[in-house]
């Protein structure tokens, strides 16, 4: 297996566990707070549907269940590429501090998790209370303290470069 390669899949896996955390951290907030599940992933998908001219297939519950499917899916692919940005970029020789490795994955996760919702209009975190932001910055923060230390257990270095 190619260094290349070997980055990608272990980049992957870390982000499969920095997800898991993620979601594990999002569902105890919700399970302490009484936090109802966001809508956002849902309505993420329709307007990407409708953006790109793509129908949903389906009528009525039908199609409900496959957006209702669709929508944590956006989570997992953000979880999971940002993991293989990470790996595939160790795997070329980027080699952070700590700090700049958590702050990276956690910006990256961000970013692919909120992003898109951003700029479909879906929402707008420039009108979100402290309350929202640390209720979607904690998960974050976990996510990227899972990916990099999943990442360093499976791509450890001798040394560090770069920043």
């Amino acid at each position: 297996m190619t260094s290349l390669t070997r980055g990608l899949m272990y980049g992957a896996a870390a982000g499969a566990a920095g997800t898991t955390a993620l979601d594990t951290v999002s569902y105890c907030d919700m399970a302490l707070r009484g936090r109802p599940a966001s809508s956002t992933p849902e309505v993420t998908v329709r307007r990407l549907a409708q953006k790109l001219h793509v129908p949903i297939p389906g009528e009525g519950e039908k199609q409900d269940a496959r957006v209702a499917g669709l929508g944590p899916l956006t989570g997992y692919a953000a979880g999971l590429g940002m993991g293989v940005l990470l790996g595939v970029a160790r795997a070329a020789g980027w080699r952070p501090a700590p700090a700049t490795h958590h702050a990276v994955a956690a910006a990256g996760a961000l970013v692919g998790t909120n992003g898109p919702m951003t700029v479909l209009r879906v929402t707008d975190p420039r009108t979100w209370s402290a309350v929202d932001w640390v209720s979607d910055i904690v998960p974050h923060l976990a996510y990227a303290v899972v990916t990099v230390a999943v990442l360093e257990r499976m791509m450890p270095t001798a040394g560090r470069q770069g920043g």
